[in-house]
């Protein structure tokens, strides 16, 4: 495959420096995208810049993910209102450990294929880089008044946000350069792609290595666009925050959501980007769609296809059995499935009742009297005597056999909550305390 016409067809090219393409023809190449730790797990923002690199690596080439141990205790000014909290060592470590293992859903590291993926850190090499060495050997190299012509520092500058830039976030894209000359004599890279707010500071790069080694030294720079959705508002925030790739902070369940849930056009740019499936498959997955949104077969596809790629086939299959216990047909084993957050993750958005434990205790109390005094999911004692008595009321999806059934601790769902059904989409949620 050809890296330059796969990334614009599938609408991931936002700039790219001339000559690019021709480089990339002339024979395997090395490409680097740099992902700062700021967190233990990569969020669904970061996935566009990772999807790159996992392009890249199917079209033979080498790919290099760069975990910035060293610019994360320093904070990126591109796009920010204000300087980032500075992380301490023993976090970074952590944290690059866990994104490695995030990152492995995606590149092949350990295989023995010459483009085989590495893992590098820049704390690696600017650990023992002393102040008065980078002065001296790169800060000569780039003049400010290079520096403060880039859009990230002018915007800091000129008064749009009130908080000004220090010097230590000044000298973000200079050591961002290093990166790339460094990786460039070490690894022979030529290429660093990014987000389309990175394209000051990659070109940083390409300069300095132009000026340090000479003009004979060709490097080049790659963006894509920054995702948004198609009412403008940010890609992979939502009201409750980031999606991260992390299951203990994204459920399988919510991260399959996300996916299912985005606008039928939004759909049709995710599934190129986000996904490795082929044009003629995309194309016609497309035009099926198309003739028939209602079934919305793109979102399925493509929650289907990054939800496996993320968490793997076996958390993309209970997603979807979670899915139907709130929208579809479901029994007493499929809630049974769920975990504790799962489970509040479903039902997120249904009425809850808190209650003593003391209820449920010795002979436990009577389904009536529960959801009518204790919780209020009825109006009245008569209107749930008709309703179970019609077949509309189940508990923990099960029928409710009598109004007046006993219910003890037994039959709490993880120990501490109970699932309460009036028809087919009223629900309540007892949580049990």
């Amino acid at each position: 495959m050809n890296f330059v016409e796969e990334l614009t067809w599938r609408g991931m090219i936002h700039q790219m420096m001339p000559g690019t393409d021709k480089m990339l023809e002339s024979g395997q190449q090395t490409a680097y995208v740099g992902i700062d730790p700021t967190a233990d797990s990569l969020h669904i923002g970061h996935l566009c810049g990772v999807m790159m690199l996992r392009h890249f690596q199917r079209c033979g080439h080498k790919p290099l993910a760069l975990i910035g141990g060293a610019t994360g205790m320093i904070g990126d000014p591109s796009g920010k209102s204000q300087e980032r909290n500075l992380l301490n060592e023993e976090t970074l470590r952590h944290n690059v450990k866990c994104i490695k293992e995030q990152l492995a859903r995606f590149l092949d590291f350990d295989s023995d294929a010459p483009n085989k993926a590495e893992l590098v850190n820049n704390y690696d090499w600017m650990k023992d880089f002393t102040f008065l060495d980078f002065a001296r050997d790169i800060g000569k190299c780039i003049t400010v008044n290079y520096m403060m012509a880039k859009d990230s520092v002018k915007r800091r500058l000129n008064g749009e946000f009130q908080d000004g830039m220090s010097f230590t976030e000044f000298t973000y894209q200079l050591l961002q350069g290093y990166d790339f000359l460094y990786l460039y004599q070490t690894k022979g890279c030529k290429l660093q792609m990014g987000g389309s707010d990175q394209w000051g500071n990659i070109t940083t790069g390409t300069e300095l290595i132009r000026r340090k080694l000479g003009s004979e030294n060709e490097t080049f720079a790659l963006t894509c666009p920054l995702i948004t959705k198609s009412d403008g508002r940010k890609f992979g925030k939502t009201e409750s925050g980031n999606i991260w790739l992390d299951r203990n902070r994204t459920t399988p369940y919510v991260f399959y959501q996300f996916w299912l849930n985005v606008a039928d056009t939004d759909a049709e740019r995710f599934i190129k980007i986000f996904t490795s499936l082929d044009k003629e498959t995309i194309d016609g997955l497309i035009e099926e769609h198309r003739q028939d949104p209602g079934r919305r077969i793109l979102q399925k596809r493509l929650a289907e296809e990054v939800t496996i790629l993320v968490h793997g086939r076996e958390d993309y299959e209970a997603a979807v059995e979670a899915s139907n216990i709130l929208f579809g047909k479901s029994t007493k084993e499929s809630l049974l499935k769920l975990d504790e957050k799962t489970l509040l993750d479903v039902f997120a958005g249904v009425k809850k009742f808190e209650v003593s434990r003391e209820l449920f205790r010795g002979e436990g109390i009577k389904a009536v009297d529960l959801l009518v005094e204790n919780a209020q999911c009825f109006a009245s004692k008569g209107e749930m005597r008709k309703l179970t008595q019609g077949g509309g009321v189940s508990i923990n999806k099960e029928k409710l056999s009598a109004f007046d059934k006993m219910l003890t601790e037994a039959d709490l769902l993880d120990g501490k909550y109970l699932l309460a059904q009036s028809g087919k989409k009223n629900y309540f949620l007892l949580i049990v305390k």
